[in-house]
């Protein structure tokens, strides 16, 4: 069984197959068009491949479909998670019952299509970045129920994971100053809690210091142009990490990352990641 720390593979598995196969709906729970279709005992052999040049995530889970439907299904992984493999390539072959394969088929090429998709412009952005000195990270904007799940491709991607939710450090951004009162006070607020990791979230150059002396631990720069991110940095001098965020895409990360920020963040890694154009084939045994 794949495993991911805090993902339970076994669960989404089980709840993804019963959600297409309509378990507890009216008339649901069966592959309608498999088991009318498909002897009970013909078997398939199936290759999965890509259509598309892609940085490949997801093959593990996708195997797990098949294994649940028919546990004795032969099933070969081809190429490494993380690697960046041709159009053409081949990435799963695959052995067993007909009706499970057909079954398992979209559940399968829906996850490893979106993962792949995911780790796949995550590397463009890597690449396009070019600076060995500076972090693409991913945020929270991630489809529900599927975050970990997509913050492990966008590790397979080469990037790397801001917070995984709300729960693991302070951001305070415009509407927490809003409601504080000022820079300044909403992060003592944070610091008075007993906080430990504190990001905040500045606009202008005049924040920089109150969040600072207040005890910021790192300091998102947003919506800033190369020159202004120049002289924030300057101004912070090393004393936190810095992230530039906001307006970023592969045009402008380049010139952003080289401005000697630690952190570039990027939504759209996980809110408009393209699918992978990848298909199953199958041949009758």
């Amino acid at each position: 069984m794949f495993e991911l720390e805090n993902f339970d593979t076994e669960s989404f598995v089980r709840e993804t197959l019963a959600e297409d196969l309509g378990v507890g709906v009216p008339g649901g729970g069966c592959d309608v068009t498999s088991t009318s279709v498909i002897p009970a005992d013909a078997r398939f052999a199936g290759v999965m491949d890509t259509r598309d040049a892609i940085r490949v995530a997801g093959l593990p889970v996708a195997a797990e479909f098949f294994r649940a439907l028919s546990p004795d299904m032969t099933v070969e992984i081809l190429v490494d998670e993380g690697s960046q493999v041709p159009a053409g390539t081949d990435l799963m072959r695959l052995e067993g019952n007909a009706r499970a394969m057909l079954t398992g088929e979209r559940s399968a090429l829906n996850t490893v299509q979106h993962l792949s998709g995911i780790a796949t412009m995550v590397a463009d952005y890597v690449r396009a970045m070019d600076n060995p000195d500076c972090t693409l990270l991913d945020t929270r904007k991630t489809i529900p129920g599927l975050r970990y799940l997509e913050k492990y491709a966008v590790r397979m991607g080469g990037g790397s994971n801001h917070r995984m939710g709300l729960w693991d450090a302070a951001m305070i951004k415009d509407n927490h100053v809003l409601v504080a009162g000022s820079v300044g006070e909403a992060v003592r607020r944070a610091v008075a809690a007993g906080v430990e990791d504190i990001i905040c979230e500045v606009d202008r150059l005049d924040q920089i210091e109150p969040a600072l002396t207040a005890g910021a631990t790192r300091l998102l720069l947003d919506n800033m142009d190369p020159p202004t991110l120049r002289d924030a940095v300057g101004m912070v001098a090393g004393r936190v990490p810095t992230e530039a965020s906001g307006g970023i895409d592969l045009e402008t990360i380049r010139d952003k990352a080289a401005t000697g920020v630690d952190y570039v963040s990027v939504g759209r890694l996980t809110q408009s990641a393209p699918a992978a154009d990848i298909g199953l084939d199958f041949t009758p045994l």
